[in-house]
């Protein structure tokens, strides 16, 4: 291993744009965040050191041996989030082709920075939003440095859209110059096409540091030679992935899963490990209104249902038999995460409200086990297999403390039960005989139920109580926690037209995202729902041409859902509240087994 010769970014990215440079498919994602190659650009212009790199050269000889990943160019967080695929007629003929083993997110950070952009999903946008992830790229304000800042940037790079960057620059008082357009304004030998730039902009009469910073930036990118690397000659694997793993060692840390997922490629011998778990991950996440399970999620599932013994993520663990077992069952393993990912669906669970991923294993080896379809999801013949199913899950959930520590032990146990109890039906009785086992017991004593009927608006447990509670919706829509209530009848303006006092206002406000004042409704009936009073949503729920018909499913929806007294003054809202909260606790006392003189 040896020290090269320093190199130039354009020197970099030309080697990236004809795959001279490529990924090893031991390498993990891209994962810096738009905030990190801007400070990363920052320390650039400023000529701070940031490391060497570290390349493998690999024989042109050898190059059929091994699968390679581009750099990422567009990332898009939905659409574009993985490093594709290289093809074999891609690659340079004839020559050798370096791959990167260290310094993968720096020379990507360099690839979107000046040839490409980055799509990240807005705050408090759906994922399966297409408008929710507008194509930004970075840009430099060379009007003035940055303002002062906690990071201590002196250059102020952003990423933005391009109606953002226009709409900035309009204003007069910045001016965004699109980072990548530096090559089309010299190919590094002069600064003719950079002093005509800033003139045009009207930037060059009373501003120094416009000149400044494009000409930095020229230097950087054609002149300076800030890509040092050592070179890695050796051409067997095994050797090249203990360097590999020694090195990444530091930085954005290299997780048991990433080397899961390197060695899996690396041992796999008729798919493409990284394709393929990504792939399921993909598509599991995107079952019913989204998931947001990890490949942590699926990788450790690969070693549940494989039913290997050990499935801790430890390297001892990831030998050639074990990978062999993984790839053989890949197809199994995949139809089963998937078919599970839609039971809990189907129970009304998404990423908003799921919250414990590692209760998606235990439900895909019992189908596994079983040998189920999604027949399963509908069949009358289920239904009382799948309600014993959904009560298991709800409790697990809802008992604080099991899906925290000890998960692996916990996951062998429930695998255990199943395989020696599960052929015929769900064994809960043996599951949670196991779980008590292991201190982990779905007993729930007076005090506990106590914490959950203080559980408040906005907290995962809060969706599973009122799921376990009120279970007669199908799910098959969005199921929304909605305010029996609403919260625009809070407002100080609101409680004193509705001649609360005003030394009572705290009381109702600390009542408002109660448990007792939450309801779940389908999500198109909650937003019609809006701000009304809750009585005067309840009479009109139904209001068919029989109104006798619909006083008694009124009547019945009041029972099914604990809200019969509803007051129509808000005057009255504290003892509804405290009188639902009795039926809550007498409703949960008996599905949760608990005793009354405990």
């Amino acid at each position: 291993m040896a020290f090269q010769t320093p190199i130039t970014i354009e020197r970099a990215l030309q080697g990236v744009t004809v795959h001279e440079y490529v990924l090893p498919a031991i390498q993990r994602e891209f994962v810096w965040k738009p905030e990190q190659i801007c400070a990363f650009f920052d320390s650039l212009m400023r000529r701070y050191p940031f490391g060497s790199f570290l390349f493998w050269e690999i024989p042109a000889a050898d190059l059929g041996n091994y699968v390679f990943y581009d750099f990422i160019r567009a990332y898009h967080e939905q659409r574009a989030a993985h490093c594709p695929i290289v093809r074999h007629d891609e690659l340079p003929s004839s020559k050798p082709v370096t791959a990167i083993l260290d310094g993968q997110q720096r020379m990507t950070a360099l690839n979107i920075g000046l040839r490409g952009s980055y799509a990240k999903r807005l705050p408090r946008k759906w994922w399966n939003n297409p408008d929710a992830y507008p194509e930004r790229k970075l840009h430099l304000n060379v009007a003035a440095p940055a303002e002062d800042n906690d990071q201590k940037l002196a250059y102020d790079f952003r990423f933005m859209t391009d109606s953002e960057a226009a709409d900035a620059n309009a204003g007069g008082v910045a001016h965004w110059f699109l980072v990548q357009r530096i090559f089309e304004l010299t190919d590094g030998t002069d600064s003719v096409g950079i002093f005509s730039y800033i003139q045009d902009a009207g930037l060059a009469a009373d501003n120094k540091f416009a000149f400044q910073a494009l000409d930095r930036l020229r230097q950087l990118v054609f002149q300076d030679g800030v890509i040092s690397y050592y070179a890695v000659g050796d051409r067997e694997l095994d050797n090249v992935l203990d360097i590999f793993i020694r090195v990444n060692g530091g930085g954005t840390v290299l997780s048991y899963s990433d080397l899961l997922l390197s060695i899996a490629t690396a041992q796999w011998t008729d798919r493409d490990a990284r394709q393929e778990i990504h792939a399921l991950v993909d598509e599991v996440n995107a079952t019913g209104q989204g998931f947001g399970f990890t490949k942590d999620v699926v990788l450790k599932a690969g070693l549940v249902l494989s039913d290997i013994s050990d499935i801790r993520f430890k390297v001892t663990n990831f030998n050639q038999a074990n990978m062999h077992a993984l790839e053989q069952g890949w197809d199994t393993i995949g139809a089963s995460l998937k078919l599970g990912a839609k039971v809990l669906s189907s129970f009304g669970f998404s990423e908003r409200t799921l919250g414990a991923d590692y209760v998606l294993l235990p439900i895909a080896y019992y189908l596994k086990h079983r040998g189920l379809d999604e027949s399963y999801l509908t069949s009358d013949a289920y239904r009382a297999d799948r309600e014993r199913l959904r009560a298991w899950v709800l409790r697990s959930l809802l008992k604080a403390g099991v899906w925290g520590s000890g998960q692996d032990t916990l996951l062998g146990a429930l695998r255990k039960a199943i395989r020696e109890h599960g052929a015929a039906g769900f064994p809960s009785e043996q599951i949670e005989a196991a779980m008590a086992q292991l201190g982990k017991s779905l007993r729930f004593g007076p005090e506990e139920l106590d914490a959950l009927l203080d559980l408040q608006y906005g907290k995962p447990r809060t969706f599973v109580t009122l799921s376990l509670l009120y279970p007669k919706f199908g799910f098959e829509s969005e199921m929304h926690v909605d305010h029996v209530f609403p919260q625009k009848l809070f407002y100080r303006k609101a409680l004193a037209s509705a001649d609360v006092p005003a030394d009572q206002y705290d009381d109702y406000l600390a009542l408002m995202n109660g448990l007792p004042n939450l309801q779940l409704l389908p999500g198109s009936v909650n937003i019609k729902k809006q701000a009304v009073m809750p009585r005067v949503w309840i009479d009109g729920l139904d209001t068919g041409s029989d109104t006798s018909q619909a006083a008694a499913r009124r009547e019945a929806y009041l029972a099914e859902h604990d809200l019969h007294g509803v007051p129509e003054s808000m005057l009255d809202f504290p003892e509804f509240y405290e009188t639902r909260k009795a039926r809550m606790r007498e409703r949960l006392e008996r599905l949760l087994g608990v005793s009354v003189e405990a």
